[in-house]
């Protein structure tokens, strides 16, 4: 069973915890992370782009001109693709780009890499994620105080106001929902912050 240590919002050091073995000590599985990230994105994609092929293009019924004697190419529309404003040869077209992956594949690769994480020492676990008010500063004195330099994911047990309006001016930072918790973010952040009540809950469904 994995021990991590547990820290205020000020980086002091004010306890242990000890994580599941069977969530947190899983073993590196790349490729069922990388189904999950790229399931992630394919299900992002709205895939409605959408141009006109040759036979959608409104107008050139008529031949141009004769098919000989003028000295010109042969041409049989003006909608041709070679034409300005002619039809797209093989035009995009609206089309559904979503993946399905099975939960338990989801649930695989989500421990995985967070299990990962963790042996990587990449993961900070706070007693709570909390703010004396909502104010980009404190925010920024947190970053300071943990030597945050790189991207951070912030998973949280409740959706805190005060928080969330802390780290909206912060790029580097990201807010979820412990509910919302999955491999895409895990994996994009260079570090990820778990609150004490969000690993609670985390152990409490995952691990039944």
């Amino acid at each position: 069973m994995p021990s991590v240590k547990l820290y205020d919002m000020k980086a002091n050091e004010v306890g242990t915890l000890d994580l599941s073995d069977a969530l947190f000590g899983a073993e590196y599985n790349e490729s069922v992370i990388h189904q999950a990230v790229v399931t992630r994105l394919a299900n992002e994609r709205q895939g409605t782009k959408s141009t006109l092929t040759r036979s959608e293009v409104r107008g050139g019924g008529i031949k141009p001109w004769r098919q000989k004697g003028t000295g010109r190419a042969r041409q049989g529309s003006i909608r041709s693709p070679q034409w300005v404003k002619g039809g797209v040869v093989f035009a995009p077209k609206p089309r559904d780009f979503s993946k399905k992956m099975n939960y338990k594949a989801k649930e695989v690769a989500l421990f995985s890499a967070l299990s990962e994480k963790i042996r990587s020492e990449e993961v900070i676990f706070i007693d709570e994620i909390k703010v004396a008010e909502p104010k980009t500063k404190e925010m920024a004195a947190f970053l300071k105080a943990f030597g945050l330099t790189k991207s951070v994911l912030l998973v949280m047990d409740n959706s805190d106001e005060a928080v969330l309006r802390a780290s909206a001016n912060i790029s580097a930072i990201s807010t979820i929902n412990v509910a919302q918790i999955n491999t895409y973010d895990v994996v994009k952040n260079a570090k990820v912050v778990i609150s004490k009540k969000a690993l609670e809950k985390i152990e409490e469904v995952y691990g039944a």
